[in-house]
């Protein structure tokens, strides 16, 4: 069920990893199923064991004597009554438990992480967040003592019931002693109340797995409330394998929105031809981003259609589609492993000379060498042990050794330094020369570098053309020129 869970979230859209709660994913990775795995352990081996006795002494009941066992039996029912409502009470309590776990679990998952404490830290949050915890645990405590106490009654009810057939058979038993029945005789009695004994265990054991099986309903439910969710990508059955990609990409009248009446995209249309670098500038906010997501198919269009070389992205399998875009961003991550290991992640059939070719493209080899073991360096999580700009080449090393025919760069260089930015660029556009790339950048450099430019505003393509042909048009680009690129090109011009 763990390995079915891992499969079906892993190939969930984007979009349900930036909306579900981290917390809430690994609480029903991880206890839901626990949960559900020990009551199965526990329910078949006792299902089977109760079921064969209880039904041999129900046999040996009416062998010996068949008024008393019918006097016996009609207490079972009685058993049957509490049963639903402690198994509903638990039911709904282990929801709440499982729900509370949810919030412990994202706090530990956002306050211990790396950016999580340092957030803590540097805000002297501690306290407050040691609080917090505090309070969401115990609350949790609570719940799990209130479900037990919710079993409490329900043993003590059948408890009683237990004795209520012995004394029952005594009594009757008794009377048709009284009565010179021949049939029974004290040892008979003696008899049926020891086999009434061996007959409640089972039944009580039995109700008791019923209670158990209604409690995990509640842990079944919160796991196949993510098997029920349908993936949102996926592949037509008769999809087709990309194959000598030339690269060109077309945006035909496409929209897209994350909530149906807040549109981030509205009829983009535009073609980037074979081998040619489209830069996308424009305002925060614009869908500079979605655009790139959109390409790769971690969302997909609203309306419209999206081609590579002629043929639907929709059209196209998955892997090949993923395979032939490379994307660089600027939120970088890195696995906590090796410096090798996460540069042979993007081909790990690629050679050593490969991966140090990659490295040196992106100026990051001879830094790699300084380090105590090489390439087989940890990094620390999420790499936390490079600086920004270290990180930003081995992505960018990463992404060469892929060598893929389509490139991505979403704000590839925005945290790096001039010096880091301009080591880069070296690298970068070498990158460039005969790839069809679409680069979303601040820095004036990288969009001068580009065949095109496209300007952005609120999710609709206000301008399009060259560096030269925009700044004569007055608009947004020139306003963008004036605000956040003038410094960066004059000192560009210093450097020249």
């Amino acid at each position: 069920m763990k390995n079915q869970m891992y499969d079906h979230v892993e190939r969930m859209s984007h979009r349900f990893f930036t909306t579900e709660k981290q917390g809430d994913v690994i609480t029903r990775m991880t206890s839901d199923i626990d949960g559900i795995q020990s009551v199965i352990n526990g329910t078949v081996a006792n299902f089977i064991s109760n079921l064969i006795v209880l039904s041999t002494t129900i046999a040996a009941l009416f062998l010996l004597n068949w008024k008393l066992a019918i006097l016996g039996v009609l207490i079972v029912p009685l058993f049957i009554i509490p049963t639903k409502k402690v198994g509903k009470t638990r039911w709904k309590i282990t929801m709440e438990a499982q729900e509370k776990r949810d919030v412990t679990n994202q706090i530990l998952n956002e306050t211990l992480s790396i950016s999580g404490s340092l957030l803590v830290k540097l805000f002297c949050k501690e306290c407050y967040e040691y609080d917090k915890f505090s309070r969401a645990n115990k609350e949790t405590i609570q719940l799990q003592i209130k479900e037990q106490m919710a079993g409490r009654w329900f043993r003590m009810v059948m408890g009683t019931f237990t004795t209520i057939g012995p004394m029952l058979i005594y009594l009757v038993g008794g009377i048709l002693i009284a009565q010179n029945e021949k049939a029974v005789t004290v040892g008979t009695i003696i008899t049926v109340v020891a086999l009434l004994n061996r007959l409640y265990g089972p039944v009580a054991q039995l109700l008791n797995i019923q209670v158990d099986l209604t409690r995990s309903m509640a842990l079944f439910q919160r796991i196949f409330d993510y098997f029920d969710r349908k993936h949102e990508i996926t592949e037509e059955q008769d999809a087709v394998a990309l194959q000598n990609i030339k690269g060109q990409i077309a945006f035909r009248h496409v929209s897209f929105h994350y909530e149906p009446d807040q549109p981030i995209l509205k009829d983009i249309s535009f073609t980037v031809e074979n081998g040619k670098s489209y830069a996308i500038v424009g305002p925060s906010g614009s869908g500079k981003s979605t655009i790139t997501s959109l390409i790769p198919r971690l969302y997909d269009v609203c309306d419209g259609q999206i081609t590579i070389d002629g043929k639907d992205i929709r059209s196209i399998t998955l892997e090949s589609l993923r395979n032939s875009i490379g994307i660089v961003t600027q939120d970088t991550y890195l696995f906590n492993d090796t410096v090798r290991s996460n540069l042979l992640y993007a081909n790990e059939k690629a050679t050593e000379e490969q991966m140090t070719d990659a490295c040196k493209a992106a100026n990051i080899h001879e830094f790699i060498m300084s380090l105590p073991n090489g390439y087989d360096t940890l990094v620390g999580n999420r790499g936390v042990k490079l600086s920004g700009g270290e990180k930003q080449r081995v992505s960018i090393a990463r992404t060469i050794l892929k060598n893929p025919e389509i490139l991505i760069l979403d704000e590839a260089t925005s945290s790096l330094d001039s010096i880091s930015e301009s080591v880069i660029q070296d690298a970068v556009m070498p990158l460039l020369q005969g790839r069809t790339s679409i680069v979303i950048a601040h820095r004036l450099s990288t969009i001068m570098a580009c065949d095109k430019i496209i300007v952005l505003k609120k999710g609709v393509i206000v301008e399009a053309g060259t560096h030269n042909e925009l700044l004569k048009e007055q608009g947004v680009y020139r306003e963008l020129y004036e605000t956040q690129f003038k410094k960066a090109i004059e000192q560009h011009l210093e450097n020249e």
